[in-house]
């Protein structure tokens, strides 16, 4: 990302912040790891309106700098979002993108804390979104989340979730999927594609998002040190069994790639 630098290369701080350039410079960084990353959020917006209608209001989950809030609102621009997450890093470069957006409120809660729904501004939902974000929880509390999200939406509401959910009933198709996707990532990177840990590293020279940063290195994990989580992933049925046992009256595929895959529950 180009910047104003003070010769060191950080950001001098009398410099403003372009927070929509930090947002874009987040997608580029995701897309790294899926390429079809806006496909699953075409198939996800599909469903939500087709399933909602073009106002809902939505919980964007797990919401980071908010990627599906800033779709969602190009797409309906009847829509209301509310995003929440934990880490204060990508919460402070929402809330600078979102700062003159009223359809969007950002609230810090910790989903694995039995009651973090209290924190919300909302008691009901239309639609519950996340994207690459719950695969950092163990199976457990995958399923008390399944459970509090089931109770977050309205009767005919819709919860989504795009993230990697590789089947281990094809370990030699993971094995050739996991191969090419290195490849991929390798001639990228030769391009100067920033991966995960070089993007906080350069984030952590920004001034105004410093502090938050070392916050987040504290207290979740520092991405350039390789720190991440320690969740366990599920095959798109599972996922799909673990939403009917939450209360969805259905629960289904609706978009795959060979590891990954977008799964909706009606409730």
């Amino acid at each position: 990302m180009a910047a104003r630098t003070n010769g060191t290369g950080t950001r001098s701080a009398s410099a403003p912040v372009d927070w929509q350039a930090w947002q874009e410079s987040w997608d580029r960084q995701q897309e790294f790891y899926l390429p079809d990353r806006e496909e699953r959020f075409r198939v996800m917006l599909d469903m939500t309106e087709a399933l909602t209608g073009p106002e809902p209001l939505v919980l964007d989950l797990a919401c980071g700098t908010g990627t599906i809030s800033g779709r969602l609102l190009r797409r309906l621009p009847g829509a209301r979002s509310t995003g929440v997450d934990l880490d204060p890093a990508l919460l402070t470069i929402a809330r600078g993108a979102f700062a003159d957006e009223e359809r969007v409120e950002f609230v810090t809660a910790d989903l694995t804390d039995p009651d973090w729904t209290r924190s919300l501004p909302h008691r009901r939902y239309d639609a519950v979104l996340t994207a690459t974000a719950l695969h950092w929880l163990r199976t457990r509390q995958l399923d008390a989340l399944y459970g509090q999200i089931a109770g977050l939406l309205r009767d005919g509401g819709v919860f989504l979730n795009a993230d990697h959910m590789p089947d281990a009933a094809t370990p030699r198709i993971n094995e050739a999927a996991h191969a090419f996707d290195k490849a991929r990532r390798t001639r990228a990177e030769a391009a100067g594609t920033q991966d995960w840990a070089a993007w906080w590293e350069e984030l952590s020279h920004e001034p105004a998002v410093a502090e938050t940063v070392a916050e987040r290195f504290r207290t979740i994990g520092n991405p350039v040190a390789g720190d991440h989580a320690d969740g366990e992933v599920q095959s798109p049925a599972r996922h799909a069994e673990q939403l009917r046992a939450a209360g969805f009256a259905e629960a289904r595929t609706v978009w795959s790639s060979p590891l990954d895959a977008l799964v909706m529950g009606l409730k």
